[in-house]
């Protein structure tokens, strides 16, 4: 097969060879560019999936960060997600309400291989990415509004910081049965909130709830009528305006309701199993389905939400229900990782 190459490449009868080599070098240059530019589309590809990444990533910083701070983590991400070249911050800008909004680009020199041959040494890439991220909940403000029932119970509120796995409590609400109160029954609810130990031993609200018969007294105004029983409730620490809780430090929250003499007896707004005791807005959360606490507390606004603690049977109407309070909510920037879109 040798033999019969070499003479036809050294043949003199004819012009055929010579043709062949002439014709050769586009061709192959044509495969070279093919070649380089398929390369350099894949390059293009996994610089951009890597700065998109790296940029979302800097939604998560305090936002007492540096622009030099923020330009190292943003490098250092984007080298770390395989992004080629180097990352540039454009743009690291905050709304008058905590909205951020964030623009990058990267570049990149990718060295050719085959299209050196044309004395094209390298093919500049270039890449840009933006994100815009709205106020997420760093406030939520407890306010009890009457609670009910025969069976003593607490509410916690749950958090987990950044960086963090266990849940710690944030907020109690205790309830204790006053031995009266008719068919509903009625006691004394109070909200405490940790001091700097962690122990709960601050008291932001208190309201206590006394029973007496119907029939012995006359109906006066602030009194509920059970049967024939009628409960006064007042505040006799705080003056009703609730308990304030900082959750801009939170990654996940959630609502715990402890309740030892009911079945179950620990409910919980994350667990599929029992947030279906959970109203919110006098409408049952369906069965099945976990609450996230950051979306069913709207910003600036109250929401009214109740549970039932398992002595009646759910689904049912909110009126059912025994713990009742509001939740206010207060929004800015939050280092929690929600609420994003990409805006180029």
């Amino acid at each position: 097969m040798r033999s019969i190459l070499r003479r036809f490449v050294d043949c003199r009868s004819g012009s055929f060879a010579p043709i062949m080599v002439i014709a050769a070098v586009p061709l192959m240059l044509a495969v070279g560019l093919a070649t380089d530019y398929s390369l350099s589309v894949e390059t293009h590809s996994g610089m951009q999936n890597a700065l998109d990444a790296s940029t979302q990533s800097l939604t998560t910083l305090p936002r007492t960060d540096s622009d030099a701070d923020r330009l190292k983590k943003l490098q250092d991400d984007y080298e770390a997600n395989g992004g080629q070249g180097t990352a540039v911050l454009e743009a690291y800008d905050f709304d008058a309400d905590g909205t951020l909004h964030v623009k990058t680009s990267a570049s990149y020199d990718m060295p050719t291989s085959f299209m050196k041959l044309a004395h094209v040494d390298d093919v500049s890439i270039g890449v840009s990415s933006g994100i815009e991220k709205s106020p997420s909940l760093v406030e939520a403000t407890f306010k009890i509004d009457k609670a009910s029932g025969y069976w003593n119970k607490t509410i916690s509120l749950y958090g987990t910081k950044f960086k963090e796995k266990d849940a710690k409590p944030l907020m109690k609400i205790e309830y204790q049965y006053n031995g009266g109160g008719g068919d509903k029954g009625y006691g004394t609810t109070t909200v405490l909130t940790p001091d700097n130990e962690g122990n709960f031993t601050k008291i932001a609200q208190k309201q206590v709830c006394t029973t007496t018969d119907y029939k012995k007294k006359n109906m006066v105004k602030g009194m509920l009528r059970d049967g024939d029983k009628m409960t006064a409730c007042e505040f006799t620490v705080g003056d009703g305006s609730g308990a304030p809780i900082d959750v801009s430090q939170m990654d996940g929250l959630y609502l715990q309701m402890d309740v030892p003499s009911g079945r179950p007896n620990v409910l919980k707004s994350d667990d599929p199993n029992t947030s279906d005791r959970l109203f919110i807005d006098s409408v049952e959360v369906p069965t099945g389905r976990d609450v996230d606490i950051f979306t069913a507390v709207p910003c600036g606004e109250t929401s009214s939400q109740a549970w039932e603690d398992g002595g009646s049977p759910v689904p049912g109407p909110v009126d059912k229900a025994d713990f009742f309070y509001s939740v206010t909510g207060k929004c800015n920037y939050s280092q929690r990782v929600a609420q994003t879109r990409f805006t180029r």
